[in-house]
């Protein structure tokens, strides 16, 4: 496995520090819904082979918001935020499909950071990322119509091969921080405006265009 892949600094290691990294590495594997972080444990980062991995946390009402997705080849730096002092959340994990991981212990990477200006600066363009995403987040939620944001979310998931999509109506408002309720409502409206169509746990796309209309103010 090209391991570079996933840790594009691996080629600025000592062969000492290369070889501390590949022999702490860890496969591991998840059902879909399975909890992978609890955002009370600092296990270290998680690196995506396959599948996909759900990054949320919990407001003051208990209410799952979704910060961001992570797929193939993406690293969660949050699950090992113990070694990062500005950060005061907890944030939790979930696999969203059948998935593997690699997990990289955070006292291995945490020293090779210290040691290692390349892997320190990879942190910080991690961060960047992420925090970037964040406030892309903040601002769907503050300044965007949901409509706007479930039809975005729509056309992610048939661009992932989701399509019909799957997902219950409480899965989708976990996704994008609301309630069920609301969620049923507006596929309800989607579908009566002849968007998509609803049978049996499953929601197809049947008019792509104008659902990208809808989404043109969500869409990355």
């Amino acid at each position: 496995m090209d391991y570079q892949q996933f840790f594009p600094f691996i080629k600025y290691l000592t062969p000492e520090q290369k070889h501390q990294l590949l022999s702490s590495l860890q496969p591991l594997s998840f059902k879909k819904g399975d909890p992978i972080h609890d955002g009370q444990q600092c296990t270290g980062l998680y690196a995506v082979e396959s599948g996909l991995l759900r990054v949320y946390i919990f407001s003051d009402e208990g209410k799952e918001i979704t910060l961001y997705r992570l797929a193939d080849y993406d690293i969660c730096l949050l699950s090992a935020s113990c070694m990062l002092r500005s950060i005061q959340f907890e944030v939790h994990i979930q696999a969203a499909e059948d998935s593997r991981v690699i997990l990289l212990p955070t006292a291995v990477y945490a020293q090779l950071r210290e040691e290692n200006v390349h892997v320190a600066n990879y942190t910080n363009e991690l961060l960047a990322s992420r925090f970037s995403e964040i406030m892309w987040l903040l601002d769907q939620i503050l300044y965007k119509k949901l409509d706007s944001r479930l039809a975005a979310f729509l056309i992610e998931e048939k661009e992932r091969g989701n399509d019909p999509l799957t997902m219950t109506h409480e899965e989708i408002s976990r996704q994008l921080g609301t309630a069920r309720e609301v969620v049923s409502r507006m596929l309800k409206y989607f579908q009566r405006e002849g968007l998509i169509q609803q049978s049996r746990g499953c929601t197809h796309i049947t008019d792509l265009d104008k659902l990208m209309a809808l989404a043109r103010e969500s869409l990355r």
